[in-house]
């Protein structure tokens, strides 16, 4: 059993989501820690991108400032090999293709198989273009996550049928950010994913309370939160850890 699937195999899972380098790198290790001690079933670690298509001003800005501090790809290489020493949760990247393209994706791919990343999310890269990168994934064990949104309608099926780790359900039109209601009904299309796929889905995009964490997870089998954590780190800044913690702790609690 791959570390991904341990991590929805005991319930609910919680995967929150932090932008590596914001406001530095201790601080995303600090956090990254706090989240697993608390609960955090898998953990997202963004890769900044100087134009994030998918995200929200909020995520935007996490990435400005990763880039401003100086956070490179071989840093947060760096990173995850010192995370890899204690943290035993899968870990994941977020990141944009041309991230992967500028590196070389072999280069790439290989180092997230020897540095222990578990799996791979981009989310402008089109369902039907996954080839460019799927066989070098496979060839080193690193699963490429696919992403359904409600526009996704009869592709859900396809892309459930082929889908690797888990799947990255997107609960609303548009990009990253809080809302104060999650108004997409997801029933349906987590419907077509269990008549097609084994693989565990997680629904992310707009959730930041227990609440919706909460009710998120009567459908799914995960949630995914990312800007609300971004959040308490551009109020808390080198001191977001302990509140990061605390959080992590609120949500696994409300879908325990």
């Amino acid at each position: 059993m791959s570390r991904i699937e341990k991590a929805f195999a005991s319930g609910k899972a919680f995967i929150p989501f932090i932008t590596c380098g914001d406001p530095d790198l201790m601080t995303t290790a600090a956090c990254v820690r706090e989240m697993v001690k608390n609960g955090a079933s898998l953990i997202e670690l963004g890769i900044p991108f100087s134009d994030p298509t998918a995200e929200g001003v909020v995520i935007q800005n996490a990435n400005l400032r990763a880039l401003g501090g100086g956070t490179t790809t071989d840093k947060v290489f760096d990173l995850v090999r010192d995370l890899r020493r204690d943290v035993k949760v899968p870990l994941v990247f977020m990141t944009y293709a041309n991230v992967v393209f500028g590196y070389g994706a072999e280069k790439f791919i290989s180092t997230c198989a020897a540095i222990g990343i578990d799996g791979l999310i981009l989310p402008d890269l089109p369902f039907e273009e996954k080839d460019e990168f799927l066989p070098i994934c496979r060839a080193h064990g690193v699963d490429l996550i696919s992403m359904i949104a409600p526009t996704s309608e009869n592709r859900i099926a396809m892309i459930a049928r082929e889908a690797e780790g888990f799947l990255y359900v997107v609960s609303s039109l548009g990009v990253t950010g809080t809302r104060s209601k999650i108004v997409t009904d997801l029933a349906p299309i987590i419907k077509v994913v269990r008549e097609n796929t084994d693989i565990p889905c997680a629904i992310g995009f707009g959730i930041s309370t227990p609440e919706q964490a909460k009710d998120m997870s009567r459908l799914a089998d995960g949630v995914i939160i990312g800007s609300a954590i971004i959040k308490l780190l551009e109020r808390h800044g080198r001191a977001a850890p302990k509140f990061i913690g605390e959080y992590t702790r609120a949500i696994t609690d409300a879908i325990a």
